[in-house]
């Protein structure tokens, strides 16, 4: 599976950007999708996952500012953001893997796209 992001970005605070995934691949092995980003000097951490039956999970400090959806006829995965913060600052990662039972089997990351947001 190869993931490539794109969409990211330098905005003003309170403003907007879309980011795309898109997927190529054995993406009918992959059950789970998600965003992830990583600010210089700390830990990556998660934004939003979405499940192959759409179920979505957002981090606390995104909820009711972003939204992440699929696009399965593109292979394609979106992250809205609304509302962007200077914290949002960050590089922005596209995550697929499979899960059986409770054990990650397959775990693939793109190579990241910036997000920038000014104060």
């Amino acid at each position: 599976v190869q993931l490539v992001e794109s969409g990211g970005g330098f905005v003003q605070a309170g403003g907007s950007l879309r980011l795309s995934c898109a997927a190529s691949g054995r993406m009918f092995t992959i059950n789970s999708m998600g965003w992830y980003r990583q600010a210089p000097g700390k830990q990556r951490e998660l934004v939003a996952t979405i499940t192959g039956g759409e179920i979505t999970n957002y981090a606390d400090s995104v909820k009711g500012r972003f939204t992440i959806s699929r696009d399965n006829a593109k292979n394609t995965m979106y992250l809205q953001m609304n509302g962007l913060k200077p914290e949002d600052t960050g590089a922005y990662y596209c995550n697929a893997r499979r899960v059986q039972l409770t054990t990650l089997v397959a775990d693939y990351w793109g190579q990241g796209t910036q997000v920038t947001v000014s104060s």
